[in-house]
């Protein structure tokens, strides 16, 4: 095998000094046309490379900024990776992705291998209480952005949505349809947006005599996990189904429908109306579009990235928490379902 060009092969190709070839690579300004010229093209003609391990060595840091989301398997984290990639290319950077699947020991192997690979900076939805890890990160030179988890301006900047205002929404719309019998499907409770989501709607619940919420944990946050629990509640018999159900994402949404329409013959939604979280787009093409909150997750991606480049502007040191405010959007899954007689 060959080896491959150095930057001093570059510089014999083409007859100049080892020096001019790095300027033509970091500051072409400073060389003329003819010579610049010259050196790209015996760059193009050895296949040269450029060595920007050595590069970072020198600046301190890399040109990429490491991003790690719960689970890159969820269509939402997925849309809000691929807004704050735009983002940042914009501003000549690339994102490094890391899924921690819900595992704080993969998440802190991530924040590890980003902080050895000397990212620009960090943007990450937690899996737990990260804040100290955090800080020592920054205090190395790596600022962090938190996603989809509102922080302490004191601590750290943050992008999120108020979901205990999205599980109000959820449940206060299923309520207004005149469904009494409710379930709030979602788990595990010590992920701090699954908790909110169920304390906004214990709040609305709250609000309407007669109503009550069951909570109903899964299995994790995907279709699979909802098709279990749709099994289980076939398995109560029609007399004991809730007639309303709320899902802490769209996954357990689209899973919970799979096992009642496909499998079981429950109507949706004259039996039980069902509505989701974070209108990912299977939601519009399921076999009964799913009502769902909506999170705004390009802005999240774009808001995260802004916020990152002020963090890593030396002349900005005040930290924003932004708060988007979720979206209701009816599809049939709730449209037009009047109470079950």
């Amino acid at each position: 095998m060959s080896r491959a060009a150095s930057i001093k092969d570059v510089a014999n190709h083409a007859q100049v000094a080892v020096g001019t070839v790095s300027n033509v690579l970091n500051n072409p300004d400073r060389v003329s046309k003819r010579t610049k010229d010259r050196v790209l093209q015996a760059i193009d003609e050895l296949g040269f490379v450029r060595n920007d391990a050595a590069r970072q060595l020198r600046a301190g840091h890399s040109r990429t900024i490491g991003v790690v989301v719960l689970d890159v398997g969820n269509p939402f984290f997925t849309s809000l990776v691929r807004a704050a990639e735009d983002a940042a290319a914009v501003n000549g950077s690339a994102v490094l992705l890391g899924d921690s699947g819900h595992d704080a020991n993969r998440e802190s192997h991530y924040i590890d291998l980003f902080q050895e690979q000397r990212v620009q900076g960090l943007l990450i939805s937690p899996v737990g209480d990260v804040a100290d890890r955090l800080e020592a990160l920054r205090q190395r030179g790596v600022p962090t952005v938190l996603v989809d988890r509102l922080a302490d301006e004191d601590r750290f900047s943050s992008v999120s949505v108020d979901d205990d205002a999205g599980g109000y929404l959820a449940a206060r719309h299923l309520l207004d349809l005149g469904r009494r019998k409710l379930a709030f499907v979602g788990g595990p409770l010590s992920i701090r947006q699954v908790s909110d989501r169920l304390l906004g709607a214990r709040r609305a619940v709250a609000e309407v005599d007669g109503a009550a919420l069951e909570v109903l944990d899964s299995d994790g946050q995907s279709v699979l996990a909802g098709r279990g629990v749709g099994n289980s509640l076939v398995e109560r018999g029609a007399g004991n189904m809730p007639d309303g159900i709320f899902c802490a994402n769209d996954l357990l949404a689209l899973g919970v429908m799979q096992s009642l329409t496909m499998m079981n013959g429950v109507r949706i939604p004259d039996d039980v109306a069902l509505i989701g979280y974070d209108d990912i787009d299977f939601a519009v093409s399921a076999v009964v579009p799913l009502s769902s909150i909506r999170q705004p997750t390009d802005a999240i991606g774009r808001t995260a990235i802004e916020l990152l480049t002020e963090e890593l502007d030396a002349q900005h040191a005040r930290h924003r928490a932004v708060v988007f405010t979720p979206e209701l959007v009816v599809r049939q899954s709730t449209a037009g379902a009047a109470a079950p007689h």
